[in-house]
């Protein structure tokens, strides 16, 4: 069987014909591209206090981009571009990242959900890129994904799975790592400076970047993290 992969979505209000309605949502191209790899994509609704079950019947994880996290979780005061709390997102995918860290399910960490990663091992965020680099590289189509170049840090194991060549990404993301947390090491940087992937030298099983992978045609990070839950799944099951 296919090993389940459960994709951390959240509440938007969505239009359906002449109603908008308060919705669980996700875009199609993170279930699209877990597919086209071979997983079977399931949709995690945040619902606080249920992590550990969820976590229990998965073979992996990945936690989506999205909005931007409270910077009172990384003890911040909040920037003027910083976009509104969730509440309800950031402590449900907070835990869920940490049941999936305790039963050592494999991760994959996407934009938000690798500043999440960073976040919950005690790491903090630029929260305005372009005070930073001075530049909207990282952001520069407004709903739109635009694309730079990051250089991969040999040794690495992001360079084992994805090569260690320069390559360009698809980026949409005015947020960024600062101070890493623990355990962790950069294994992926942009031309100005920015983290784009960090890993936990003890975790084979996780991996986590900044980019879009799900936009960007190239479907390494999926296939890695389908075999990986596979793995998981005839160890486990």
């Amino acid at each position: 069987m296919a090993p389940l992969i459960g994709i951390s979505a959240y509440r938007e209000v969505a239009s359906f014909g002449t109603w908008n309605l308060d919705s669980v949502v996700l875009p199609a191209s993170y279930v699209e591209a877990v597919g086209k790899s071979g997983g079977s994509p399931v949709l995690l609704p945040p619902l606080p206090g249920e992590e550990a079950t969820l976590v229990r019947r998965l073979d992996g994880l990945i936690l989506a981009g999205g909005a931007d996290i409270d910077p009172t979780l990384y003890r911040a005061e909040r920037h003027e571009k910083t976009g509104s709390a969730r509440a309800d997102r950031d402590l449900f995918e907070t835990n869920l990242l940490l049941a999936a860290l305790e039963d050592e399910i494999p991760i994959l960490a996407i934009c938000r959900g690798h500043q999440l990663l960073n976040i919950v091992r005690g790491g903090t965020l630029h929260q305005h890129l372009e005070d930073l680099v001075g530049s909207d590289i990282h952001d520069p189509i407004r709903g739109g994904f635009g694309s730079h170049e990051i250089s991969v840090i040999q040794g690495t194991r992001t360079a084992a799975v994805i090569g260690s060549r320069a390559r360009s990404v698809s980026s949409h993301h005015h947020q960024g790592i600062a101070e890493l947390g623990s355990h962790l090491v950069v294994s992926a940087v942009s031309d100005d400076g920015v983290i784009e992937a960090i890993e936990d030298p003890e975790l084979d099983h996780l991996l986590s970047v900044q980019w879009h992978p799900e936009v960007g045609g190239d479907p390494t990070l999926f296939d890695w993290l389908v075999a990986q839950a596979s793995l998981f799944a005839k160890i486990s099951r």
